[in-house]
């Protein structure tokens, strides 16, 4: 006896959901959003201004986008993420809908319901799809850790308190210090 196959999502199914309902897809599995606490969104507005303001002085292809900005990380129909932010430099991989392809950057933001999907979902797809650098920001353990993917193999890792500064291994000259954020 055949067993009962799951349905499989596309990103079709993703723009017809109802106005305001947010989710993600990753192969093929919806996952929807709650919508995000306060300082959530104050770590996001600090960091998004913290390096978009650090992209305008140095010039050069770089752009960043908080969510929601769409970010289609394989070639196919089955993978849609809405990182919290994500740092783009190849201008080619950008269009109206989004980001095509692997963001240089991503940060995710950790809210009570996302920790597995951040920890270990996410943190899988990210390193498949060949994104650079991964930061999670777990507010409630005051923890950043930096995922620095340098290839198939190779990659390290690090964790951070918020009373760190937390260099950011794409650029040569830019960290971010938490302690200043004042979240």
């Amino acid at each position: 006896m055949a067993l009962a196959q799951e349905k499989l999502f596309t990103i079709e199914d993703i723009y017809n959901l109802p106005e305001g309902t947010r989710a993600e897809l990753i192969d093929g599995q919806l996952y929807y959003m709650a919508p995000p606490f306060r300082r959530h969104q104050r770590l996001v507005s600090r960091l998004n201004q913290l390096i978009n303001n650090y992209i305008d002085r140095k010039g050069g292809p770089c752009e960043v986008y908080p969510a929601p900005f769409a970010v289609f990380l394989n070639a196919d129909d089955r993978t849609y993420v809405e990182p919290d932010i994500s740092v783009i430099c190849d201008p080619n991989k950008l269009d109206d809908r989004g980001c095509n392809g692997a963001p240089d950057w991503i940060i995710e933001i950790v809210s009570p319901g996302s920790r597995r999907m951040d920890y270990v979902i996410k943190l899988f797809k990210y390193r498949s799809a060949r994104v650079r650098l991964y930061w999670i920001v777990d507010p409630d353990k005051e923890r950043i850790t930096t995922w620095n993917f340098k290839g198939e193999e190779q990659e390290d890792m690090e964790e951070y308190s918020f009373s760190d500064s937390v260099p950011v291994s794409i650029y040569d000259d830019f960290s971010i210090d938490f302690s200043k954020l004042d979240i």
